[in-house]
């Protein structure tokens, strides 16, 4: 395979993964580790490197939108960012001295597990739940749109949801991928907000969780120019077109999207992590 056909090839893969990143607040670095690993062969250290840098470009290309929309709540993520990037610092200094089959495993036992959670069905979607003290006094709750006019909900449990996301952050460093799946599902099933703004505002906070990481790899020399510049040029292309998506998807069918894609996944990572192929 020449290096334009390589390049082309990680093009339209990268651009499924910021479809699906987008449109399930994942970040598109669940799909894109796995594929340039298993797929292409790339070492998972580089694959890592190059997902971060694809997290940061599918953040730019899908927050934006969902702002405008009125899906994020800024003030949620600008909180819980506090978490996720100390997290995301001692989570890039321990890939270092992690073997990559070890965090292949824990790749797809994080992911097998978030998608166990994410199947749970929430009442809260259907009810308003009554107001926190802490998410009132930091001024958490808000609303959305929906067809038939804006919906408004309350946040709960917020030092709990704070400190999942310190977890959250650590992952997204260890693993590179934006962590968005363990961001998505603490703000869902801890913090009681619906799901549509969960994954919305965890779009909002993986670039800056994901640029603090990739500092570390960077440094460490395991971002590649030329195997992150297809990386980040499909990621946008596909998490713009599932941006828009989004906004009109129903949220059953999202979990399904959401669970069927880390599953599958978290296996092929857990089975190559315990083979010795990465």
């Amino acid at each position: 395979m020449s290096a334009i056909e390589f390049s082309l090839w990680v093009w339209l893969g990268s651009a499924l993964a910021g479809f699906l990143g987008a449109l399930t607040g994942l970040g598109g670095g669940v799909v894109i580790v796995p594929l340039l690993a298993l797929a292409f062969k790339v070492d998972i250290r580089y694959a890592i490197g190059a997902s971060l840098v694809s997290v940061i470009a599918t953040s730019s290309g899908a927050a934006a939108a969902y702002v405008k929309e009125g899906f994020s709540n800024i003030r949620i993520g600008l909180f819980l960012e506090i978490a996720t990037t100390i997290g995301a610092l001692l989570g890039a200094f321990l890939a270092t001295r992690i073997s990559s089959g070890a965090i292949a495993i824990i790749f797809g036992l994080v992911l097998i597990y978030s998608a166990y959670l994410s199947l749970k069905r929430q009442a809260h979607e259907q009810q308003q739940l009554p107001q926190d003290r802490i998410a009132s006094l930091l001024k958490m709750n808000g609303s959305y749109p929906t067809p038939t006019g804006p919906w408004h909900y309350n946040v709960a449990n917020v030092p709990t949801g704070f400190g999942l996301m310190f977890g959250a952050g650590t992952l997204s460093g260890l693993l590179g991928i934006g962590s968005g799946a363990v961001k998505v599902l603490a703000m869902d099933q801890v913090m009681k907000i619906p799901f549509k703004v969960s994954t919305t505002t965890s779009n909002f906070m993986i670039g800056v969780t994901a640029a603090a990481s990739a500092g570390v790899y960077l440094g460490r020399g395991y971002v590649d120019p030329a195997l992150s510049m297809p990386v980040m040029l499909g990621v946008l292309a596909g998490s713009f077109l599932g941006s828009r998506v989004l906004m009109r998807a129903r949220v059953n069918i999202l979990r399904m999207v959401f669970a069927s894609v880390i599953v599958i996944l978290g296996i092929e990572m857990i089975y190559n992590g315990f083979s010795g192929r990465l």
